[in-house]
């Protein structure tokens, strides 16, 4: 078992653009969204696959579990086992000094929401803040991936919308 702490927050600017160093193409849907667990099924760049579970909670720090999977069992479980939307984003890698930001831009039915993460080694641990981020969502339940799978963006009404 290892333990994730991270931290997420809306994207105000394209200026981060200039700064990726990679991409990835992410499939990931939801066997189940919680709580107590989310499981979730991830194909990146069409031939990397896992399945994760981790504890479905609006807390920073959680326990994750992580297990890679034959892609075809993924492709497999995305089709016929997930509920709601299967998400769909491209990830763009930007580090920044020792810490390194996750940029999600989402396509399909979350398109317009981009999102940047940040793994950090403990909670107090003090992140940079680019110019290019806006306000900290982490604990907002509208913002995880098990919201979206049920609750796509584009449905929101422009009075939830950022």
């Amino acid at each position: 078992m290892s333990t994730e702490i991270e931290r997420k927050f809306l994207v105000r600017s394209d200026s981060w653009k200039r700064l990726v160093v990679a991409k990835h193409h992410i499939r990931q849907g939801y066997i189940a969204v919680g709580p107590p667990t989310a499981i979730r099924v991830r194909v990146v760049d069409a031939v990397k696959a896992n399945l994760n579970i981790k504890k479905a909670t609006l807390d920073i720090v959680r326990s994750e579990f992580e297990y890679a999977i034959p892609s075809e069992d993924a492709h497999d479980m995305l089709q016929h086992l997930c509920c709601g939307t299967v998400i769909e984003k491209t990830r763009h890698v930007v580090p920044d000094g020792k810490f390194r930001w996750e940029i999600d831009v989402f396509h399909g039915a979350n398109e317009g929401l981009v999102l940047a993460e940040i793994e950090i080694p403990h909670v107090s641990e003090t992140i940079p803040m680019p110019d290019w981020l806006g306000d900290e969502v982490s604990g907002d339940p509208r913002y995880l991936n098990t919201y979206l799978t049920l609750h796509p963006f584009t449905t929101w009404k422009e009075t939830q919308k950022p």
